[in-house]
């Protein structure tokens, strides 16, 4: 098998998972999705069919990932973090089908409870705080909070606020990788 699952997981027929990957306590990964190595599912998790998740993905518990979700390389999935994948549900309009696409990036934190609206991805290496509803795209680096989620900062891959200085320029704390801000776009240097 290559991967661990709990007895009280329910793992589908369909399902491609790494090596190494972990699921816990009443997770319930569903037909046709991919999880890649290293990853680990925290207890009482739904991954909805076809959803994809990449290497060493971090997904807390209570969590929520419906279809229309992709979640590339070292993403983490705080406690009770939902996605959501059709913008205008109704119980008595089936829309089963017409799901939007939301792509989180490599690298990106979603906090505790925040909730990720269908069809806005989410750039790298991002930082959505515990609570946060993002309602829109989000640029790479971006440190967003509030509901609706609002950018007050950038973070740095280490999970470090970054402060710029009159050049544009900021040290990470932890790495001491250098980032340089220029139109509304940070990049590592």
């Amino acid at each position: 098998m290559g991967y661990f699952a709990h007895d009280s997981a329910i793992v589908d027929d369909g399902c491609q998972i790494g090596e190494g990957t972990k699921i816990w306590h009443f997770s319930h990964i569903m037909t046709n999705c991919t999880l890649g190595k290293n990853c680990n599912i925290g207890q009482n998790v739904v991954v909805s069919p076809e959803v994809v998740l990449g290497n060493n993905v971090k997904v807390q518990n209570n969590v929520s990932i419906y279809t229309g979700v992709i979640c590339e390389d070292d993403v983490f999935l705080g406690p009770s973090m939902v996605f959501t994948n059709v913008i205008n549900p109704r119980s008595a309009v089936n829309r089963r089908g017409l799901y939007s696409k939301t792509l989180v990036k490599r690298g990106v934190s979603i906090g505790a409870n925040a909730t990720i609206v269908c069809g806005h991805d989410i750039g790298e290496f991002a930082f959505i705080g515990a609570g946060t509803v993002v309602t829109k795209t989000v640029p790479a680096y971006a440190l967003i909070v509030g509901n609706p989620g609002r950018q007050i900062g950038w973070m740095s891959e280490f999970g470090h606020r970054l402060e710029f200085d009159s050049e544009g320029l900021a040290l990470c704390p932890e790495s001491k990788e250098t980032y340089k801000l220029q139109d509304k776009q940070v990049k590592k240097l």
